[in-house]
């Protein structure tokens, strides 16, 4: 390419006689993409935070357009999630908006002008995981999986309905809808720790776990068991360590991947409405329906390493771990 020159001209006037001199030429220099950096973010919720950017030079050619870029994979372009933020150089702040509780993003700024855009450097974060009741949730990786980290104690479904909670024992036995309760209808400092019973038609109304986030089928419960070794090493490596909560001997805990697995107890949906267990063992839902009266579970024993597939009455009260969709 043939740079564009650009000549210093000079004219001398002597009588009669006009002299052009051209002193010499220079080359025009040619623009480069912006230099920026990302700003770091502050702010950071279940579904938000703020950041942005600094344009420090723009190139030799003025910015166009700039903003933030976002994904859930590393080098996040404008081709993923963005906002628009103005254009020339500086500083700007933006906010990103619509993510998901408990997930890592990848984000960066971006500045464009007539040669392309640049890319300031990336920032990994991870967002909150809070339900609709505010009650926030940490997240652990297992294999391809995404879990919580404790149970779940909303008394609210995700579109802000409350959820019956139910103290009566006939009460409880009968219904065949949504409710929930607390151990020993006791709700105390313990239930941050232990989490709420629901039973299955709470489960079952697909509304039960935050927005992006699910209570696991059968299928995904397998899938973490079969990562695990199988079912007869799955249960220790699930439990909390120590006897603070497990009755002695827990049974192989390591708590490896800090599921951190409490024996929270059951309520029985049957004929008593009674709360059984609590130091002994704990039980989840999955959503899968077994048949018109059952629904599938898991289930830890303090005195054993395995975990149990089964069946429970729908009416039982039991745990629930979210999974992430």
């Amino acid at each position: 390419m043939v740079p564009k020159l650009n000549f210093r001209k000079y004219v001398c006037l002597l009588p009669g006689i006009i002299f052009l001199i051209i002193s010499g030429c220079e080359p025009e220099k040619p623009s480069t993409l912006p230099e920026l950096s990302t700003l770091t973010l502050t702010g950071v919720t279940s579904s938000s935070a703020i950041s942005g950017g600094n344009i420090s030079f723009d190139g030799g050619s003025s910015v166009l357009k700039r903003g933030v870029c976002w994904s859930t994979i590393y080098d996040p372009t404008i081709s993923d999630n963005v906002t628009t933020d103005g254009a020339g150089t500086g500083s700007f702040s933006s906010s990103i908006t619509g993510l998901s509780g408990g997930t890592d993003y990848y984000i960066r700024a971006f500045a464009t002008n007539s040669k392309g855009t640049a890319y300031g450097n990336e920032i990994i974060f991870k967002t909150q995981l809070t339900d609709i009741d505010g009650n926030i949730y940490g997240t652990i990786i297992i294999g391809s999986q995404v879990w919580m980290s404790q149970n779940l104690r909303t008394t609210r479904f995700s579109d802000n309905t409350p959820i019956p909670e139910i103290a009566d024992n006939k009460l409880w036995c009968s219904l065949a809808s949504p409710a929930f309760c607390w151990y020993s209808n006791d709700r105390n400092s313990d239930d941050m720790r232990f989490g709420a019973l629901y039973n299955w038609f709470s489960v079952n109304t697909g509304r039960l776990c935050p927005s992006g986030w699910h209570v696991p089928d059968d299928s995904e419960w397998n899938v973490l068991t079969a990562y695990l070794g199988g079912e007869y090493y799955a249960g220790g490596l699930l439990k909390e360590v120590g006897m603070s909560h497990w009755e002695s001997p827990n049974a192989g805990a390591s708590n490896y991947f800090s599921f951190s697995a409490l024996p929270a107890g059951y309520r029985s949906g049957l004929t008593s409405g009674l709360f059984h267990a609590k130091g002994y063992m704990s039980w989840w839902w999955t959503n899968t329906e077994y048949n018109s009266n059952w629904a599938r579970t898991r289930a830890i024993e303090f005195d054993v390493t395995d975990i149990a597939g089964g069946n429970g009455v729908k009416r039982n009260g039991y745990s629930v771990r979210c999974i992430r969709d």
